[in-house]
């Protein structure tokens, strides 16, 4: 490879370093562009994410009992105890919460929570889980709903001919999911793909314009603004506010309940497929058969706390959207009861799990409570990153100074190491705690030392009439295997404790495996491009 070639590639590197830089810290990119004049340019500042030591929060632990339980459960129980548990402190509202179990403890991690008084009392109550059936209306009541709907969407135009924004009242009042979170705005659309009677009076108002009266149609009132003329391809843009009007059925709550549940399991059965299975109490066994004999072919819901107990849209998260909701096909009497249909055993044992935590599976005492408040979390992330950065100059200059030239550009490429790093917790993200940054400050100090290996040995294959080109690949390729054998042993240490260690010790070990990685790469490549660009210098005092 021709000395030209590694001159463009560690001019890439350098590039890549500094657009990486900005992505990692782009407050002052930001700042540039604003004394510039060039606000509109900024780019989005995307904060780490910080561990409970560095954001400030609080970590629970419980005690469970297990003491009445038989061996081969208490895993399970333990497993039911932390998905109950994640459910509820998540529908609390908490961010990523950590929820882990070890042996009989229960260990709760909320980060960004200080005062987490509410989030006890919820964590401590037993949680509600209800089964639903259709409630039909009568079509007095269907009436009434209608008549409370077109009068919201009357008191709307009202305040549209007062002056109100259209898309903060879309927001405010739109029960169109896609029309709140984009302010009513509906986009492009040309005749014949929306309801007939929305689309006459699209067609028919001005640009600018906003409905008279509501628009009433199969989905609603509608409240309509057309906010474009039509273009080239007959289509118009128009915006709309939806108010839905009395639906023929809305879920009522039975009288049966988590506590008339005795257990849930689920199964694999070869000629039917994936089952669960349901036992109720003697008075569940009662309540259930009644509804089941009027609920035939119909629906019956089930939900934990306010919510649907599985998400069933697939979007990760269980939402308003989501309905579990098994058909009833025959009375069922005896207190036993199989839910069909279910092809994922993993979405089976989940609903098995959350049936089960109706109640709580154990019972669990609060033991340790410890708060750890923001300002002392923000001190000694200060203190971190301060003794950092003095450590990373102090190695520069050391470096600088002992191997000159080379020592420089082994610099450089741990500039560019640590961007590389800090850019993968970004992305990821990985939770940075104390743990985590002295996990990263030892991988610096393992890139260091593969450069301090390599500089060694290029110094010995230099001596003598060694050409400057021949020493580094040479010293390059005879430093490796010492560099090789001392990273894979800090690796095989490292994994083991992240397989098997708690919170705190996982993070020290995935930032270390991540720097270790990322150092090997730097010393082995970018140091060794950046020193056969500039081996044409081949003054003494630049080489030592």
């Amino acid at each position: 490879m021709k000395r030209s070639q590694y001159i463009i590639v560690s001019i890439a590197f350098i590039v890549l370093g500094f657009a990486l830089g900005v992505f990692v810290y782009p407050e002052l990119y930001n700042k540039t562009l604003d004394s510039l004049g060039l606000e509109s340019s900024h780019i989005k500042t995307r904060d780490f994410k910080l561990g409970l030591d560095l954001q400030g929060g609080s970590q629970l632990i419980y005690q469970a009992d297990l003491s009445d339980i038989p061996e081969v459960e208490k895993d399970q129980r333990m497993e039911s105890l932390r998905d109950l548990i994640e459910r509820r402190i998540d529908h609390f509202g908490v961010a990523e919460p950590v929820v882990q179990t070890k042996n009989d403890r229960l260990i709760v991690e909320l980060a960004g929570v200080v005062d987490p008084i509410d989030a006890i009392e919820m964590i401590g109550e037993t949680p509600f889980l209800e089964f639903k059936e259709l409630k039909e209306f009568s079509d007095e009541e269907i009436s009434q709903r209608d008549e409370e709907a077109l009068r919201e969407s009357q008191e709307i135009i009202q305040r549209l001919n007062q002056g109100e924004d259209f898309g903060d009242l879309a927001i405010e009042y739109s029960q169109d999911p896609g029309s709140r979170d984009k302010g009513g705005d509906l986009g492009w659309f040309a005749k014949g793909v929306m309801d007939s009677q929305f689309e006459e009076a699209v067609f028919n108002l001005s640009k600018g314009e906003i409905t008279e009266s509501p628009v009433e149609t199969s989905f609603g009132y509608h409240i309509i603004k057309r906010t474009e003329e039509e273009n080239d391809q007959g289509e118009i843009r128009a915006s709309h506010i939806l108010v839905t009007g009395g639906d023929e059925y809305e879920w009522r709550t039975t009288e049966l309940s988590g506590q008339h549940l005795k257990t849930a399991r689920y199964r694999v059965d070869p000629g039917v497929g994936v089952q669960i299975e349901l036992e109720f109490t003697q008075e569940g066994s009662e309540i259930f058969q009644e509804i089941t004999k009027r609920n035939i072919d119909r629906p019956l819901a089930i939900f934990l706390d306010g919510m649907s107990i599985i998400d069933t849209t697939g979007d990760g998260k269980i939402t308003e959207e989501d309905l579990y909701a098994p058909m009833i096909q025959e009375e069922i009497r005896g207190g036993k009861a199989v839910i069909s249909g279910e092809t994922s055993i993993e979405k089976a044992r989940q609903i098995a799990n959350r049936l089960r935590s109706g109640a709580l599976p154990v019972q669990i005492e609060l033991i340790s409570q410890q708060n750890v408040g923001a300002a002392l979390g923000a001190d000694s992330l200060n203190n971190s990153l301060r003794a950092g950065i003095l450590g990373f100059l102090a190695v520069i200059i050391f470096m600088a100074v002992f191997y000159r030239l080379p020592g420089l550009l082994a610099s450089l490429s741990l500039i560019i190491y640590a961007i590389l790093v800090l850019t993968i917790f970004k992305i990821i993200p990985v939770t940075l705690t104390l743990s985590g940054i002295a996990g990263f400050i030892l991988s610096v100090g393992m890139a260091i030392d593969a450069n301090v290996l390599i500089f060694a040995r290029i110094k010995e294959e230099a001596k003598g009439d060694t050409l400057l080109d021949d020493a580094i690949d040479s010293g390059v390729t005879r430093a490796w295997p010492s560099i090789r054998d001392g990273n894979v042993t800090t690796l095989i240490v490292a994994f083991i404790l992240f397989f098997i260690g708690t919170s705190f010790v996982k993070g020290f070990a995935l930032t270390l495996i991540i720097g270790i990685f990322i150092s090997l790469f730097a010393s082995m490549i970018i140091t060794r491009y950046f020193l056969k660009a500039f081996s044409g210098l081949k003054n003494k005092f630049l080489w030592g």
